[in-house]
């Protein structure tokens, strides 16, 4: 698809439409999920304890119900609280889940206790997005962290958890798309802000953007939100 064709109106289904800032309210998270309908967003992403109510506002309207956990502060959980959490956020109506990892654990050889880590989300049954951090790595240690992620049942891999570790970009999008083994994709996230952004994180690879600017991107403006 020619940047002509891929108007910003067009983006609406590769988004993620993500709030997860703290202090929502409830109406905070109404309104942000209506908006995700009434855009045609890809789904909404909302904190773990809002997913009943954005299951509930989202019912019908074809848009997923999307969650993370380990996040914003990543690879503090334990990996059976993850686990738990996965379960917990399932059985509100959660459709997906974005998880940090333990970056630690890979730049300390803890491979075996890196992957269970993330097969005990993928154990709750949904896709399950992945995210590797990958300026935190070494060469070697983003090579093992794809792998293991990818052995572990991943169905994303994403660069980053935020814009906070790296603004997502062609280059390692690039790198996660000329990795992924058959049936995983790859999901950009961090400082998506723009319309030419999107595209050339599309272009890259990435079959989703996560981003708090859903609304400026299509819209054909420029965000600023945080995510």
């Amino acid at each position: 698809m020619t940047d002509a064709q891929r108007t910003a109106a067009s983006l609406a289904p590769y988004i993620q439409h993500t709030a997860i800032d703290t202090g929502l309210t409830r109406d905070d998270i109404v309104a942000h999920c209506e908006e995700a309908a009434r855009y045609g967003f890809n789904a909404a992403m909302i904190p773990a304890s809002w997913a009943g109510l954005a299951a509930e506002v989202l019912k019908g309207t074809g848009i997923a119900v999307a969650s993370a956990l380990d996040f914003p502060t990543v690879g503090v959980m334990t990996s059976e609280g993850k686990a738990a959490e996965a379960r917990a956020i399932v059985a509100a109506g959660g459709e997906q889940i974005d998880m940090g990892v333990q970056v630690g654990w890979l730049r300390s050889g803890m491979e075996k206790e890196f992957r269970d880590d993330i097969a005990g989300v993928v154990a709750a049954g949904v896709p399950v997005k992945v995210m590797l951090e990958l300026p935190l790595l070494s060469a070697d240690e983003r090579e093992r962290a794809v792998e293991l992620a990818m052995d572990a049942g991943a169905a994303y891999l994403k660069n980053a958890s935020s814009g906070a570790v790296e603004v997502a970009n062609p280059e390692s999008i690039g790198y996660l798309a000329a990795r992924v083994r058959d049936g995983v994709k790859v999901k950009a996230s961090g400082g998506i802000k723009t319309l030419e952004q999107a595209r050339a994180l599309l272009d890259a690879g990435a079959s989703l953007l996560g981003t708090s600017s859903g609304v400026a991107i299509v819209s054909g403006g420029e965000g600023t939100g945080s995510y």
